[in-house]
């Protein structure tokens, strides 16, 4: 073998090979800093929409259930379940998952243990939140106040009715309807 070739075969080679080593290292570093980045340096972050999965079950729900329903009886209350596995048949699990950013996770599972056809038990993971609590806790922006009345009362609405229709600003050039709008002038659509 030529002295050429062999040095190249000894250099060029591993020389590649710690070269494209290196080029793989640096696309674990560079997603960091693309991140660092996109957020300009943790000062913004970017829009994540909430996710919200699974049955919401709670407790008014579950106070509703009773030793001895049917199934249909506790699928009307808390709809069809998440999980309900052939394997466990005795059992319904209704899992929800809430994730908003900025927040940890909320996690909550409820079970329902049957016997036949008998519901028998209801067990969950933690206490649930009321009908009202959950719908609070969805809200982002809490509205400031009292909501606006959305029926005019008898005094603004005689009030409107003496105001009558508005004048027309004296700065705002009066419309002459016997005098049409000047034509405008449009490049014909096909070329002739």
């Amino acid at each position: 073998m030529p002295p050429i070739a062999y040095l190249r075969r000894r250099l060029v080679v591993p020389a590649a090979l710690g070269l494209a080593a290196l080029g793989l290292a640096g696309c674990s570093s560079m997603d960091g800093l693309s991140q660092r980045l996109s957020t300009l340096g943790g000062v913004i972050t970017p829009y994540r929409i909430d996710i919200l999965q699974g049955n919401v079950v709670v407790r008014e729900q579950v106070e509703a259930l009773q030793p001895g329903m049917s199934r249909q009886q506790v699928q009307a209350i808390l709809g069809t379940p998440l999980v309900a596995s052939i394997f466990h048949a005795d059992r319904w699990d209704y899992v929800f998952t809430y994730q908003r950013q900025g927040q940890p996770v909320q996690r909550r599972v409820v079970t329902v243990w049957f016997e036949g056809d008998r519901m028998v038990r209801v067990q969950t993971d933690g206490e649930l939140p009321t009908e009202r609590e959950f719908v609070a806790s969805l809200q982002v922006r809490r509205p400031s106040g009292e909501a606006p009345p959305l029926q005019a009362s008898d005094e603004q609405l005689q009030a409107a009715q003496a105001a009558g229709p508005k004048a027309p600003a004296a700065d705002a050039p009066a419309a002459n309807p016997a005098t049409p709008p000047a034509a405008a002038s449009y490049p014909p659509l096909e070329a002739r």
